[in-house]
Formats: C-alpha cells, structure tokens, sequence
C-alpha cells in the first residue's frame, strides 16, 4: 500500500492560511458549507466530483472540521490511496466532544479533545500536587468536568503560568482566601494578562469565558502556557549540549533558527540513529507503532555511567507485540520507569495525536536529553547569545497578537517580513497583499522574495505608517540587524499602544506628553507625587506605578507591604514584580518586565502608564 506524502512545514503554513481565509468568523472551525471552498483554496489537487465525494464522505458524520482535522486529511489524501486513507481520517474523529455554543456566522458548535482534557489534568494534579493554594479545586477527576471548574476563580491558571515562566506573577497579588465574584475576576484578569506577557494568544478569551468554564477556550489557553513551560529550555543558548546536534556544514546559526519542534525532531533522530533505527519526520504518523519511541527510551535511559544516577533498563520485549496498542501500552509502562509517562495513553500514541505526542517528547527531552558537547571542537560561543530583555518584550507581544508564523526567534523568523505585515495591519496600515511574497519559497530564489518583501515593509514603515526610518533599509530586516531591526519593532509597539489611546480617547492624538500629563493629573489630585517624566529616577522604586494603580482602583494596593524609602536593588525589584502583577490585576495588559521599571527604561515605562491610562479611560466609558 502507498503511504501519505509528508506534509512539510511550508505547506502546513500553506493550509494554516487556506484554512483562516475560509474561516473568516475566526472560530477555529469551517461549516460543511464552507468545506469545497477550503479543498480549493488549498490548491488540492482533486477533480470536481471527487472533491464532492470528500465533502460527502465528511458530512456524514459531522458538518463542521477543526484545523487539526483538515491537515490529517490533507496528509491521507496526498496518497494515491485516496478514498481509503480519507475515510479512516473521517473515522478516526474519535475523542471529540461537541460542546454547546454555536458561531453566528456558521452555525456550528465548539468541540474539544477529550484526550487533551484527560492529559493535562493528569499534568496539572502533578505539577501542583503540593501547592496548599490549589488544594480547594485539586486533584481533578481527567474523567469529569473537574478542570472547567478548578480553572473558575485563576488560581491554577496563575500558578501554571509561573511554572512555566518563573516570576511572572508575584503571589502576593493573587487573591487565595475568602474569594468572592469580584476577587475571582481580579485573578482571571491577573492569568489573562500575564498569559498574554508570556506570548499566549489570548485575544478572543475573556475572564468570564474561564468563569464560566468554556471548554474549548480552557483548553487552548493551557495548552500554549503548558507549551511555553515544556520549550523553555529547548533552545542553544540555554542548553549547549543541543550542539550536538549540529550536521556537517551547518553553522551555529543554523541551529539557532530551528523552532522548538524542530529541535526535537532532529533530537529524535539523533538517538534513533545512534540506535541504527529509521528516522522519523513527524510525531504522529510515524510514531504510530511505539517502535520509534522504544528506541528512544532505550538510548535515553541512564547507564549508570554518570555519578549519582542509578542506571535503569528499558525492557525491549513489548517492541514484539502483535498489535499496535498493546505494543504502545507496553512501551508506556518503559516510560513510567522514566517517569516520563505523562501527556499520552496507548490510544493518543496508536492515533497519533500530534499535540499530545510532542508534549510526550519535549517532556522525556527535558528529563533525559542524553546529549553531551562535542570535544576537541572549536566554535564561535559568542554567537550563541540568549534574548534580551527588549527581544523577548517584543517577541511575546507579537505572540500574544496571534502572529502566524508563531516568533520563536525574535530576527531569523521575521526575516521574510510576513509578521511585521500582520502587525502593520494591527496598526491600521494598509498592506497590499499582492506584493507580498508568500511562502513556501522555492529554494532557489527566496531570499530574493524575502529581501522584497523585506524593501516593502521598510517602504510601508516610512510612506503609511511615517515611521523614522532613517539609514534602515529592507536588508538590515532581511540580515537580522539588532539595532535597526528593534527600532522598527519598537516603533510599531510604541504606534500600537498609542492607538488604544486614541481608539478610548475618540480619535484624538496622543503623545508621550499626553500620557505624562494625564498621570501627572491623577496623581496630584490623589495627593501623591508626580513625575517629570518617563525618565524620572523615583520610577526605579515603582512608588509612581503604584500610586497610580491606587488611585484607578483605590485601596488595591497593599502599602504595608513595601519598602518605600532607602530602598535596596532587592526591595526595588519586589516592588516592581508587586508593581507589575498589580497593573495586570486591575486589567492593564503590560508587557513591561519588573527590571524595565527597576532600571528606568523609558520605552517600556511609557507602555506601563499608557496601559494603565487605557485602563482608566476604559473604566470610565
């Protein structure tokens, strides 16, 4: 039998934009209406009536497809077995639970993965078994609606997001005791908000879709902070033995563009290769039989050659078994000596559930990456630089907006310039479409289409947005130039953060003055001190922030908890991570990071109080 065609990186985006043009209600699913037009627009390559048997086929039992679902059919129908592999994808619709809640537009419901559901309570009870703050809500049953509930008043959403970004929130701005409807939104908005600082898409999720428990917003809002905690560390400048993954005639460079997935592929190839194993291209299809994944926690597993870890033997009896499920229950069982069995059950494995199996990955890399630095070879360590600060403000920001592709790394994945494009149109400048050079680019030739692109968003940058750009041209963009590349960034953060303003405030201009003046006419009228400015040195002890915090939300701030005078560096910074949490809390979406606000880094300090305006005014409307 032939086997589906791989579908690379390049064409998922492909279908991921195929996917969001027919999709235009934004709601993650496309009616059976809709469905010829999506096969169109994603260029296959079916005559008519075979396109009509598919969206007969898929309307036999359900009329509405998930993104997940069209890219599976997609990967079966690239077989020349095509009726056979779409029927047994149509089949395979097992899992999913229809929820209620219809889109205007298309009328279809919401669902929701059951298998997800069960998989991250099962990671949530252990990642807070022994947090006190989360006894009232943990453990949650996987089998019932548990999680939907415990995420209601935001405290596992708080402590999930600082596990996987340490310090987001301070615990001292979470509300634990006596709760009530008001002290629930005050945390739903401090999860919402912080999630949002971290890079977490949360633009069509409200507190009170996680009060109320919206299944499907629930689970994609913990899945990308689960996500973010599992890829923290899959990247070179926090795990130099990822070197050794390097190939013959790549760079450094090289290996620093890859994403997070793609790292633990090439991770997972380089052990099945040391293993004499096949290779795989994927975490679904190609680990469907458990074969890849028994090789992979064989060569993992310690040895006992390393000082204070007890070796421990993988039995490789299971890898015989006849049917596919007992093969992966078996390899399950080698997993859980590990203590690596989280995120997938033997039918996630045998389904080829991709979200779940890369979370099973990224897990078993982080417990046991078996990876040592190549000795005896001379490298360039300086190039291999973890983000700033700044770099990683910027990069979550766009994240958080829903840029497609995902920024990973802040200069190498914008080189095509498609992202700023879309921030651009996040700004209200008009992008002409047709002059951008979409991808997949062809190899020979796409850095040409890329410089291009590159030459249109510096053009946009000075002609629309009247963006000062001087001596930045589109190959500063293309090349990744810190310098001038984060000065155009910063200009389309500083024109998106202005424009709340201006949308709140009718249309009228505002300025860095305007923002002064206004914090300054709230802080005098409450009695407390001004500033001179977004440079002012008392910004460093957080004092301003919080006043002004006190005086949109009174009595919010707990001033017997902070070191107001002779403050050290230390007591700075707690008062900025309180100063911080606290804006978040009362519904400011800042970016800002608590060491902006200690060191007095006027860009950033001016997005904290104009975020804190928009606040204001939007209470006031």
């Amino acid at each position: 039998m032939a086997t589906a065609a791989e579908i690379s990186p390049e064409e998922l985006e492909e279908l991921r934009e195929a996917f969001a043009t027919i999709d235009v209600d934004k709601n993650g699913y496309v009616s059976k209406t809709e469905i010829n037009e999506l096969l169109r627009a994603a260029n296959l390559p079916l005559p008519g009536y075979r396109i009509r048997e598919v969206v007969q086929e898929l309307t036999k039992s359900s009329d509405r497809l998930t993104f997940e679902e069209f890219s599976q059919i997609v990967h079966g129908l690239k077989s020349t077995e095509v009726a056979k592999t779409f029927r047994k994808a149509i089949n395979k619709k097992e899992g999913i639970c229809s929820v209620a809640g219809t889109s205007e537009q298309s009328g279809t419901q919401h669902s929701y993965s059951e298998e997800e559901k069960v998989a991250f309570v099962n990671w949530i009870n252990q990642a807070l078994e022994k947090d006190q703050d989360c006894q009232h809500v943990l453990p949650a049953d996987p089998n019932s609606d548990d999680l939907f509930r415990a995420v209601g008043d935001g405290i596992v959403l708080c402590k999930m997001i600082n596990l996987s970004v340490p310090d987001t929130i301070d615990e001292r701005t979470i509300n634990k005791k006596k709760l009530t409807p008001f002290t629930i939104q005050e945390n739903l908005n401090l999860a919402l908000n912080s999630a949002s600082a971290i890079g977490c898409h949360v633009v069509n999720i409200g507190a009170e879709d996680l009060k109320e428990g919206r299944q499907h917003l629930v689970l994609g809002l913990l899945w990308q902070v689960i996500k973010i905690g599992l890829f923290a560390d899959i990247e070179l400048s926090k795990n130099e033995a990822l070197i050794a993954l390097l190939r013959d005639s790549e760079t450094l460079e090289d290996l620093m563009k890859l994403s997070p997935e793609e790292l633990l592929l090439r991770w997972a190839n380089f052990h099945l290769e040391e293993a004499g194993c096949s290779k795989i291209n994927n975490f679904s299809s190609d680990i469907k039989d458990s074969r890849a994944y028994y090789n992979l926690l064989n060569q993992v597993a310690p040895k006992g050659d390393e000082e204070g870890v007890p070796a421990i033997a993988i039995d490789m009896s299971g890898i015989t078994a006849k049917e596919d499920l007992k093969r992966a229950e078996s390899m399950l069982e080698q997993a859980d000596r590990l203590g690596c069995r989280q995120f997938v059950m033997a039918s996630d494995v045998v389904r080829g559930n991709p979200k779940l199996n890369l979370a099973f990955v990224a897990n078993l890399f982080n417990k046991y990456p078996a990876l040592k630095k190549p000795e005896n070879q001379e490298f360039d360590w300086s190039s291999i630089e973890g983000e700033t600060r700044e770099e990683r403000t910027f990069r979550n920001w766009m994240n958080s907006l829903g840029v497609n592709p995902q920024v990973n790394h802040l200069y190498s994945d914008i080189d095509d310039a498609l992202v700023i494009f879309q921030l651009y149109e996040k700004i209200k400048v008009p992008v002409d479409w047709q002059r951008v050079n979409k991808p997949p680019f062809v190899k020979l030739g796409s850095q040409m289409k890329k410089l291009e692109n590159c030459n249109y968003a510096v053009e946009l940058g000075k002609k629309e947005a009247k963006f000062s750009l001087v001596g930045i041209a589109g190959q500063d963009l293309n090349a990744g130039n810190r310098t001038l590349t984060l000065a155009l960034l910063w200009q389309l953060m500083r024109r998106y953060t202005l424009k709340i303003l201006e949308d709140l405030g009718d249309g009228e201009k505002v300025i860095d003055d305007t923002i002064v003046s206004w914090v300054n006419d709230a802080l005098s009228q409450a009695g407390k001190a001004t500033i001179s400015g977004f440079k002012d040195a008392a910004i460093g002890t957080s004092m301003p922030v919080l006043d002004l915090i006190d005086v949109i939300r009174p009595g919010s701030i707990r001033y017997d908890m902070l070191k107001t005078e002779e403050l050290t560096e230390e007591e700075k910074l707690n008062n900025a991570k309180y100063a911080i949490s606290m804006a978040r809390k009362i519904g400011a979406r800042v970016y800002a990071l608590p060491e902006d606000l200690v060191e007095v880094k006027p860009k950033m300090v001016m997005t904290v109080f104009a975020c804190l305006m928009a606040r204001s005014m939007m209470k006031a409307c």
